[in-house]
């Protein structure tokens, strides 16, 4: 082996154990943060099942605990400089598959929870769009663990985010509108979600072809 072979030997395995760093880096964080996730679940879970036990009123008292669970999420987060998008997903999480534990209604899960996350927000100084986008994912994630229908419970999160957003101010209205458009996948689902008109795209969408279709007749503007 020439000098030269071997000195561009040394540099590509060099290179290759940087990438393999990097990578075993990034892998490990990456893990640390699902860890984290998956202990924020648990914890949420394990607490919010006792409290509605406790209370006896899984309907009313959902709203209020969801509240109270995510302002202490985000505190803890900006106290420990910690992922706020993680941390609140998981309680999220959390919630709905509490709610389930002790018999609840998903949908209205749902509503309620999201709902709490944007008060809770709005309560500690943080941003109440990215919170709403972060909790919506995480009733989409534990929905669809949970074996429940994840449309339907899309919807009804969109739904708890608007109604709690209108309460605060246009601004907030207009950032949870603008985020939960990529968080659910578009814009018709969150009208489908908020406007009672709003059936449901597919229904929308399959009923748009024949109106193109159908040439003169009726047009009914």
């Amino acid at each position: 082996m020439t000098p030269e072979s071997k000195e561009k030997g040394g540099v590509e395995e060099s290179l290759g154990q940087a990438g393999t760093k990097v990578k075993d880096s990034i892998v490990g964080s990456l893990k640390g943060i699902q860890e984290i996730e998956t202990e924020i679940v648990n914890v949420t879970r394990q607490t919010v099942t006792d409290a509605l036990k406790a209370t006896g009123s899984v309907a009313t008292e959902t709203l209020t605990v969801s509240k109270d669970v995510f302002k202490g999420a985000i505190q803890a987060a900006q106290e420990v400089g910690g992922d706020v998008v993680a941390g609140t997903r998981g309680v999220a999480k959390g919630i709905f598959l509490a709610v389930g534990d002790v018999g609840g209604d998903a949908t209205q899960a749902a509503t309620d929870l999201v709902k709490g996350a944007v008060r809770g927000a709005s309560d500690v100084g943080a941003d109440v769009a990215l919170v709403a986008k972060s909790a919506v994912s995480g009733v989409m994630e534990a929905a669809g663990q949970a074996g429940s229908n994840v449309g339907s419970a899309a919807k009804a999160a969109v739904t708890g985010a608007m109604e709690a957003a209108s309460s605060l101010s246009q601004t907030a209205i207009t950032g949870v509108r603008d985020v939960l458009v990529t968080a659910v996948g578009g814009l018709k689902d969150v009208v489908a979600a908020i406007m009672p008109k709003g059936e449901g795209p597919s229904e929308t969408g399959s009923a748009a072809a024949p109106e193109k279709k159908a040439p003169k007749g009726k047009s009914e503007d």
